[in-house]
Formats: structure tokens, C-alpha cells, sequence
């Protein structure tokens, strides 16, 4: 028996194999893909909470308000010590009669509250920008804590409510990965097994002729890897038509308004990787462990 290594018939008898168990392939195939697809979404919604989360650790800013009690030329004395803040990225200070022009040119149209308004009607305050909006709680404690500050405003609830769905979102992917990738494992094994229980027989004559493990094991190996890729190729499209479906929602509900969702397209060689790759891993390894003991003649 030649042990020269020959693609073409490995890659022919793996062909061959899918189609004559098509049902236990397209069975296996459409495991793969729900594997891939929910491993996909959720990941995806991970990866669009984090963008999100910076565009918030850019954009929104806490509001350190300044004692009544201080001078302006002591609150600006404050700079260097609310700098020196852990989490704090920068800080910007602003006059009371900064704030205040800046609240009338918001308000512009309420002529009567405008004219009621006295000079000293706010206060002075530093804009604020953290490093890392997980700790803007933390942050905020701080902040409070320095003499000469009287209050500090922040939109910790929203910050941790994306932080919750994101880390909600990756601990369900991780849990349904796992399972989702045994699962497709056993279909797989028991589709290679099939395959192999019809040819026992061909194969322990095969093996009494002096053919390697390898030799045997090739076509097998080929059929788990090509079914693996079906299965992923698949899973990718599907995954785009579902991403494009959801970004169009995020895009028209005023409820997800606050989600900013990255292109597919941009992301689409990563996942094509990463499926194929997934893919590839599953059928292989379910092929190996399906025909090892048929091996052991």
C-alpha cells in the first residue's frame, strides 16, 4: 500500500462520504451554523457594547461643581489636585459666566426666565473626562471627596447598565459556545462514525495491507474539515443578513438610539476567520474522535 500522500483522494472519498450520508451532513452542517451564528451574535453584541463604551468615555463628561464659598481664583486652584484623581483623562475649567451664557444660548427661547436670571446664578464647575467609564463610579466618590467641591453630576446609571449587558452578553457567549461546540462535536463524531461503521470492513482489510493510521484517516479528516467549512460559510452570511437586519432596527428605534453599531463590513474578514477556523477545528476534531477505535483492528 502506497503511503504517498494523495490530496485528491482523500479530498474525493471526503466529497463521496458527505453525499452518501447526506442526512447526518446536512444534520451536522445546520449545527455548525447554529453554533457559529449565536456564538456570532453574541460576541458581535459584546463587541458593539465596548465601542459604545468608548464613544461615552469620550463624549459624556462628569460635572464637578464648585463651593459657592470659593473664590473663582480658588477654584481654579483645585486643577492640579482633581488632575491627580485616578480615572481622570482631563478636566476643563468653566466660569459661572460661561456656564451661565451657555445655558442661555440653549435656552434662548424663554425670554422670561433669561431676563430673571442674576450673574452669580450658577456656579463655577470643571467639565470632566475619565479614562475608563467602568470606574466612573468610583471616580465620582473621589471627586466628592476633594475639599471646595460641592457636588459632582454623572450618568453612572447608564455606564453601568452598559457594563452589565456587555459583561452579560460575553458570559452568555462563552457558556453557549461551550455547549453549542460539544454538541456539534457529537453530531459530527456520530456522522464520521456512520461513514466509517459501513466501511469497517474495508478498512480492516485496508489495515491488513499494511495501510497507515494516516492513510485511513485522511478522507475522514477531509470530510469533518469540508463539512466544518460548509458550515461556516454559511454561518457567514447568515450572520451579515441577521447584523444588517438588527443595525437597521438600532438605526429606526429611538430605544437603541444610544447604540452606535460598527459596519459589518468593516469586521467581516475577522469573522469569516474566525467561523472558518471554528469550523475547520469542530469537524476535524469530531472526525478524529470518530474513527479511533475503528482504527484499532
Amino acid at each position: 500500500m502506497s503511503r504517498k500522500f494523495n490530496a485528491g483522494y482523500y479530498v474525493s472519498e471526503g466529497f463521496h462520504s458527505i453525499f452518501t450520508h447526506g442526512f447526518m451532513s446536512f444534520a451536522a452542517v445546520c449545527m455548525i451554523v447554529a453554533c457559529l451564528i449565536i456564538m456570532g451574535s453574541f460576541t458581535l453584541l459584546a463587541v458593539n457594547l465596548d465601542n459604545t463604551l468608548g464613544d461615552l468615555e469620550n463624549e459624556n463628561e462628569m460635572l464637578v461643581y464648585i463651593d459657592d464659598a470659593l473664590t473663582q481664583d480658588q477654584a481654579r486652584a483645585l486643577q492640579p489636585i482633581l488632575s491627580q484623581i485616578e480615572n481622570v483623562a482631563s478636566l476643563t475649567f468653566v466660569t459661572k459666566q460661561a456656564a451661565l451664557a451657555d445655558f442661555k444660548a440653549r435656552h434662548s427661547n424663554d425670554i422670561s426666565v433669561m431676563d430673571d436670571l442674576p450673574d452669580d446664578a450658577l456656579r463655577d464647575r470643571y467639565r470632566v473626562h475619565v479614562v475608563d467609564i467602568e470606574k466612573m463610579a468610583q471616580t465620582k466618590a473621589a471627586l466628592e471627596q476633594v475639599p471646595g467641591v460641592g457636588d459632582v453630576q454623572a450618568a453612572t446609571e447608564i455606564a453601568d447598565g452598559f457594563v452589565m449587558v456587555r459583561n452579560i452578553a460575553t458570559a452568555v457567549a462563552m457558556v453557549l459556545i461551550g455547549i453549542l461546540m460539544v454538541v456539534s462535536l457529537f453530531i459530527i463524531a456520530n456522522t464520521i462514525k456512520l461513514a466509517t461503521f459501513y466501511r469497517r470492513e474495508e478498512i480492516a482489510i485496508m489495515k491488513m495491507c499494511g495501510a497507515t493510521d494516516g492513510f485511513i484517516e485522511w478522507p475522514f479528516v477531509v470530510e469533518g474539515m469540508l463539512l466544518g467549512l460548509t458550515g461556516a460559510l454559511i454561518a457567514f452570511l447568515g450572520q451579515w443578513g441577521l447584523y444588517q437586519m438588527v443595525a437597521k432596527f438600532a438605526v429606526q428605534g429611538n430605544g437603541l438610539s444610544l447604540v452606535h453599531m460598527i459596519s459589518y463590513g468593516s469586521m467581516a474578514p475577522t469573522i469569516l476567520a474566525v467561523f472558518c477556523g471554528v469550523g475547520v477545528f469542530i469537524g476535524v476534531i469530531g472526525s478524529l474522535f470518530a474513527i479511533r477505535k475503528f482504527l484499532q483492528v
